[in-house]
């Protein structure tokens, strides 16, 4: 067993490459050597957001505070709030974080491949992310 206490990582900020606006990131947990999961808390303050990106196994983000938006590549912004549950399938291009008025946080949970659980696309522009 291997108890990983609150506060012994330090917190990281999303860099400017990835992500508009004010972005935190703590990490709950890396990959062992039995397992390709990795999971991070991410705290969007309103109006920040991650860039476009795909995952080469796939994402999965649970909602536990705030009110964001989610949008895959052609498809319409979608409201996700403290709860709810998104798949992002391997290879989907999307983007995800606060509304423009509320924070947001989520767990982001995703697999290695061959050591790689993203590809950062193209920034979020401020017309795509109002709609």
């Amino acid at each position: 067993m291997d108890i990983r206490r609150i506060g012994s990582q330090p917190s990281n900020k999303g860099l400017a490459d990835y992500f508009t606006g004010v972005v935190r990131i703590d990490s709950l947990f890396k990959a062992e050597e039995s397992t390709r999961a990795v999971g991070a808390s991410v705290t969007f303050e309103p109006g920040a957001r991650t860039a476009w990106h795909t995952h080469p196994l796939g994402q999965t983000i649970i909602i536990t505070a705030g009110c964001g938006r989610a949008q895959k590549w052609g498809g319409p912004i979608e409201e996700i709030r403290p709860g709810d549950v998104v798949w992002f399938p391997p290879g989907e291009k999307h983007w995800h974080g606060a509304s423009p008025t509320t924070a947001m946080t989520h767990i982001a949970i995703q697999e290695q491949l061959d050591g790689k659980t993203v590809d950062w696309l193209e920034m979020v522009n401020d017309e795509q992310y109002l709609g």
